[in-house]
């Protein structure tokens, strides 16, 4: 099933300089999809504040979304929507224009996580919606198993990388991407040692763990 991923800037009226964030965003969402090339449409700037890109299936975009948080700059957060279901293309004078109950789902997980995020879970940033078969959102109580077990570990996972520090992303998103901790060290101008002890101290290994049980072709 098509993952329709709608994406915004988590305050982006009051960047200081809201051009060289989105550039500094786009480099980093450019630099997740040469790393991870899964995209059926890579993410892409659309309207304002907002980013739209579409995964072949659930766990293509949840890896995806994990590393664009852990690529950003450290002055630049993002929430995503991830809506499962079904897209078309609409022609269009302008291009076609890609619609359906996945972007839908999409935007109703967007707005669902931005609400979790002004109440009890402020570091919550990606959500998961399954569209009906009438193609509306379906509601969180109705929501298939795959979806709010999905949406389960999205709380956990943002609530780690929501309280990591730039460096620690970068140290994870490059242990990831398999850069040896002394290449990271000299990176950060820190010793290995203290790449090894600020992993360990941060439970990168889980997320670690978790992200190659998503992009494991078995």
């Amino acid at each position: 099933m098509i993952a329709a991923v709608t994406a915004d800037i988590v305050g982006s009226r009051s960047l200081p300089d809201r051009a060289s964030a989105q550039r500094r965003l786009e480099a980093a969402i450019d630099r997740v999809a040469e790393a991870l090339p899964v995209a059926v449409r890579p993410m892409r700037a659309t309207v304002g504040d907002e980013l739209q890109g579409v995964y072949p299936h659930l766990r293509a975009a949840l890896a995806t979304t994990l590393l664009v948080r852990l690529a950003l700059p450290d002055d630049v957060d993002v929430r995503f929507g991830i809506g499962l279901g079904e897209i078309e293309d609409i022609p269009s004078q302008g291009g076609d224009l890609s619609e359906g109950p996945a972007w839908w789902a999409a935007r109703a997980a967007i707005e669902k996580v931005e609400e979790l995020a002004r109440r009890e879970f402020r570091q919550a940033r990606t959500w998961v919606v399954q569209a009906a078969e009438e193609g509306d959102a379906t509601a969180d109580a109705g929501a298939p198993d795959l979806v709010r077990i999905a949406n389960a570990g999205l709380l956990t996972r943002d609530r780690i990388v929501g309280r990591w520090s730039g460096r620690v992303r970068r140290l994870v998103y490059g242990r990831i991407m398999g850069t040896l901790q002394a290449e990271l060290a000299e990176a950060e101008g820190i010793t290995q040692s203290a790449v090894s002890q600020t992993l360990s101290t941060a439970g990168a290994a889980a997320v670690i763990a978790g992200y190659r049980e998503l992009v494991d072709p078995a």
